[in-house]
């Protein structure tokens, strides 16, 4: 069941990019976690910002490429902690584990073909 309409799921986008710059401090990483944490906020937020979607600015990035990148990041959040060692770190490993699997979560929702079908051309600045 698709919840999530690209409007929104702008809105969460931004919001994971917050939380995945902030738990390193909030959490007291080490600073491998810190890394891949700060790493994959910018990662999103870059993506964020370049997609097709209401709350893009560049629009570059079709809207369903965005959902496929956010998955991988999704993905590599959850198999971050053994790729990279930190897996004996409690509060880092589940936080990795459980914002990957929020990733993934909010691509199985999102409505990614809500506007590609209905419109020609991306979004304006006032989603018209």
């Amino acid at each position: 069941m698709k919840l999530l309409s690209p409007r929104l799921h702008g809105y969460v986008d931004y919001a994971i990019v917050v939380l995945l710059a902030l738990a390193p401090l909030a959490l007291r990483f080490g600073p491998v976690p810190t890394a891949v944490s700060y790493v994959t906020a910018l990662t999103h937020l870059v993506v964020t910002l370049l997609s097709d979607q209401p709350l893009g600015a560049a629009r570059k990035i079709p809207f369903p490429v965005h959902g496929a990148l956010e998955s991988s990041l999704g993905v590599g959040l959850i198999a971050s902690p053994w790729l990279f060692g930190f897996s004996a770190e409690g509060p880092a490993r589940i936080f990795s584990v459980v914002a990957g699997l929020a990733l993934v979560l909010v691509v199985l929702t999102t409505r990614y073909a809500a506007g590609v079908l209905s419109r020609p051309e991306p979004y304006d600045r006032y989603d018209r």
